[in-house]
């Protein structure tokens, strides 16, 4: 975190050195108590995208991510690396169904033109039961053109990551202009954080976007520059889940959070608490 760190996000953190976070997520909703029925996420796939929890491993982080009270991963592929052996296939398979959680979405992955080398992600996809892949193509027809046959082949989604300032999808029309009379599994993932950094509007790109929406990165930016705990920075949540109900949102709901690799837990606590605080003004 930078220097404007406050107060009580040092607490948040000693109370996770303590090893009381668990008990903290009970307290506070982010886990079903016992006879609850009621989804504090309101029927959202609240998951985390792993890059959040890329200081750990993959079993470290699938402990965390059970203790969060998260059931959906979109994964960071160095914590699920791409491959197409069936042993490594079964051992991710593995990993995920021991700590509870499902695989929705997996990236953010480049494409080109090169279709040997797009299959082995769409293989990959399929084999693992991912239903998007966030990706970063190349802005050409001959990609593009290749993304529309395998999408349809697959019948996996791809959403088109912005990364914000001068990168190849930093505009909402960036993404819009690219994905016009293509196949309609061809769309985007929306990340709020980055549009932040462009000077973009997250609920107009959701807005925008609605009808081919194959994941979003919940992710706080204050002033266009500094990465937040959400609800602490410039993004407007509950216009954002207030669209993703409108449109009956069916995928990945990622926080991203990008501060603090080593011990992000406490902050990503913070975030899934605005999300809940968020949600329940839906109601």
């Amino acid at each position: 975190m930078n220097s404007t760190t406050s107060q009580n996000q040092i607490t948040r953190r000693d109370i996770l050195k303590s090893g009381v976070l668990a008990g903290a997520a009970l307290a506070t909703g982010s886990v079903l108590q016992a006879g609850e029925k009621k989804d504090p996420y309101g029927g959202f796939k609240m998951g985390v995208q792993s890059y959040s929890l890329r200081g750990f491993d993959v079993a470290e982080a699938l402990k965390h991510t059970k203790t969060l009270g998260l059931s959906y991963w979109e994964a960071y592929p160095r914590h699920l690396p791409m491959s197409s052996v069936p042993k490594n296939i079964k051992e991710h398979k593995k990993n995920l169904a021991g700590s509870g959680v499902t695989l929705i979405s997996y990236g953010v992955l480049g494409f080109d033109a090169n279709e040997s080398k797009a299959r082995q992600a769409f293989d990959f996809a399929k084999a693992m039961g991912i239903k998007a892949l966030s990706a970063n193509p190349k802005k050409d027809k001959a990609t593009f053109d290749l993304l529309d046959k395998l999408c349809d082949e697959y019948q996996v989604g791809i959403g088109i990551h912005n990364h914000g300032p001068k990168a190849t999808y930093d505009k909402i029309d960036d993404t819009v202009n690219m994905v016009k009379d293509r196949h309609p599994l061809v769309g985007a993932c929306v990340d709020t954080g980055h549009y932040l950094r462009s000077s973009e509007d997250p609920v107009e790109a959701l807005e925008r976007l609605k009808d081919r929406l194959y994941g979003v990165h919940l992710k706080d930016v204050k002033n266009t520059n500094i990465f937040k705990i959400l609800g602490e920075g410039d993004l407007d949540v509950l216009g954002c889940l207030k669209v993703l109900k409108k449109i009956d949102y069916k995928y990945c709901l990622s926080l991203e959070y990008e501060e603090n690799p080593k011990n992000p837990l406490s902050d990503i606590e913070a975030c899934l608490r605005t999300v809940r605080q968020a949600v329940k003004k839906l109601e």
